[in-house]
């Protein structure tokens, strides 16, 4: 079993900043890459931002120079400050993790259950 735990979600004011974690637990073998995902009212999931097992991220056009993702390997836990939030960015976010479990040699897709970010006034 797998488990992504996120937290950090909320209300904030536009220009204001908020910051996700997300934790994997259980029989993780090796984790490739981690990242944030949302979904707006009706529209479509969308990659936010992802970080690699080698440090390399990539992010949304949106989302670049206000958001940074980061990692702690040892705690298997991702990181996403967000700065200058905008009420665009209003949408569940939802952590994403490839990884590998223990005694298993494929890499699987793995979501937490989403956590609700809201940016107005």
């Amino acid at each position: 079993q797998v488990q992504l735990m996120e937290s950090g979600g909320g209300l904030v004011q536009p220009g204001g900043s908020l910051r996700l974690s997300c934790a994997a637990s259980g029989s993780i073998g090796s984790i490739n890459a981690m990242g944030w995902y949302r979904q707006a009212p009706g529209k479509e999931r969308e990659l936010v931002a992802r970080i690699m097992s080698d440090n390399s991220t990539n992010y949304a056009d949106s989302v670049k120079g206000r958001f940074t993702i980061s990692r702690d390997n040892a705690k298997n836990t991702v990181y996403l400050q967000m700065n200058s939030l905008r009420p665009e960015d209003t949408a569940v976010y939802y952590c994403n993790a490839v990884l590998r479990r223990i005694m298993i040699s494929w890499f699987d897709n793995y979501w937490g259950r989403g956590t609700q970010v809201t940016v107005s006034s």
